[in-house]
This record gives structure tokens, sequence and C-alpha cells, in this order.
């Protein structure tokens, strides 16, 4: 099915809210900008103070406005992206920039106004507590030195993960510069095409990448 028949569903009130409850979840499923967790932690912590979207229709409908307005944001930077690349292909460029792809893979809530720090805080606590079960790479595939590399880097990102979470969302410049070069490092690691050693790590780089956009989007928020 479609979001808008998902949405639909989520709208009609003569369906068990048990119904509606679910078909937010695969509205979600389709529309995620922060991974289909980190989304759902986000719209639950906005929606209501004591978030229980499976017993309350009023959160559940403020979760769906939610969801809704960022993907009718996220729809229309698509469109503007699209219609700035067809300008850029008349004109000779072929390739878009790297600036613009990078932008487009990584967990981001867009929105016409500015997300909420505290739907941010609630999807990076949900995710950090995945990170602290995610196992590390088989040792025996790494050299001495890239696996206290490794370790190094996880240590890292977990403090980092920790200061944001006891601090509410804020994070001073000089931690916000700690964690990007901590993102920095995290890629630097990723091996081209497929590796074995890739597997534990891009789920811990998808977490470094949500924790820098929260930071450096809480940072921007209090000011």
């Amino acid at each position: 099915m479609s979001f808008g028949t998902y949405a639909r569903k989520v709208r009609e009130r003569r369906l068990p809210l048990t119904r509606r409850h679910t078909a937010l979840r695969c509205a979600v499923g389709l529309y995620c900008p922060l991974g289909f967790d980190a989304t759902w932690a986000y719209l639950a912590a906005t929606a209501c103070p004591a978030p229980d979207l499976r017993r309350d229709p009023a959160a559940l409908l403020r979760a769906l406005a939610t969801l809704e307005e960022s993907r009718a944001a996220h729809l229309a930077e698509t469109a503007d992206f699209a219609a700035r690349r067809r300008a850029e292909k008349a004109a000779g460029r072929r390739t878009p920039r790297a600036s613009d792809t990078a932008a487009r893979r990584v967990p981001r809530w867009p929105t016409r106004t500015t997300p909420s720090r505290l739907g941010l805080v609630a999807a990076v606590a949900d995710r950090h507590t995945a990170f602290r079960r995610l196992p590390y790479p088989d040792e025996t595939l790494s050299a001495d030195s890239r696996v206290q590399r490794i370790s190094d880097l996880r240590t890292r990102l977990d403090a980092a993960a920790r200061a944001y979470l006891t601090a509410l969302g804020h994070l001073d410049g000089p931690a916000v510069e700690e964690l990007d070069a901590t993102v920095d490092g995290l890629g630097s690691l990723v091996r081209a095409g497929y590796a074995a050693s890739n597997v534990p790590l891009l789920p811990w780089l998808r977490f470094a990448h949500l924790l820098a956009y929260a930071a450096r989007t809480s940072t921007m928020i209090e000011r």
C-alpha cells in the first residue's frame, strides 16, 4: 500500500486503535528519514509527554501529522533537487556535487520549521541502546593496529553519545568537532565494495551519522 493509504487508515476513527497503530508503523516503514526505529522514537517522544501511541488516538494523530510534515518537506526538497539537476545537466554538469549526494545518504529530519530536540534525543537514545549491543568486527580480519583503532573509535563514539544524552542534546563546539572526527575516522575504516569487516562497522557508522546530525542540529536550535 502507499503512504497515503496508511495515513488514511491512521485517521479512520471507525478502525480499532490497534489497526490504526499498525498503519502508522507501516507508514513509517515507507518514510523513515532517521531509520525506522529512530524515526519511531522521534515520533513517540514528540507526540505526547508520556508517549503511548497504542492507547492514545490523539497522540497517534499528532505523530502522523509530524511524519506527514517531514515527508512533505522531503518531497519538496527532492523536487527542487531534480529541477536543479535538470538545469545542471543542460549546462553540461553530468555529475552532481558530492555535497548534494552525501547529504541525502545520512539520517536527517526534513522539516520546514526546526527539528525537535526532544525527538532527536529520543532517537539517539533508542539507537545508542542498540549500538551498545552491536558486535565488534572479527579481529582475525584486521591487523592489530586496525583492531586498536576500531576499539578506540567505538569508545569515543559511546562517550559522545553518553555526553549528548546526559546533557539532553547539548554539546559544546569542541565536543561536536571531536564527534565529527570520530565519524570521519569510522568512515575511513569502511572498505570499498563488499568486505566482511564492513558488516559490523556500517551500523556503527549509521549511528555515528545520526548522533552527529542530532548534535549539530541541537546546537543550531539553541541559537
